[in-house]
């Protein structure tokens, strides 16, 4: 039996050192957010880009997610067209 959560596969899930430190200083899992990115809510992004992902999920393009951490720190979390790799990583990186 196959079971599929959410709105499209990860695949292999890669972070940056950057993001990681970013998490590891706020105290928050990266988990939450690739929770929140796998489900539809795309964080701090406005409707035209949240439109375009959907679009997007639908047409096997890039996803991506904006969160901003407790401190302020800004974090993407992109899926790739191919589903293959879904990058966490700060937006400077």
């Amino acid at each position: 039996m196959s079971m599929t959560v959410g709105l499209f596969p990860l695949g292999n899930i890669v972070a940056t050192p950057g993001a990681l430190e970013a998490f590891e200083r706020n105290n928050q899992l990266p988990i939450k957010f690739l929770a929140r990115h796998l489900l539809g809510d795309f964080g701090d992004l406005g409707e035209d880009d949240v439109r375009a992902n959907h679009y997007a999920i639908l047409n096997d393009l890039r996803v991506l997610s904006a969160y901003t951490l407790q401190n302020g720190t800004k974090i993407w979390i992109i899926t790739e067209g191919s589903r293959e790799y879904t990058t966490i990583l700060l937006p400077s990186e």
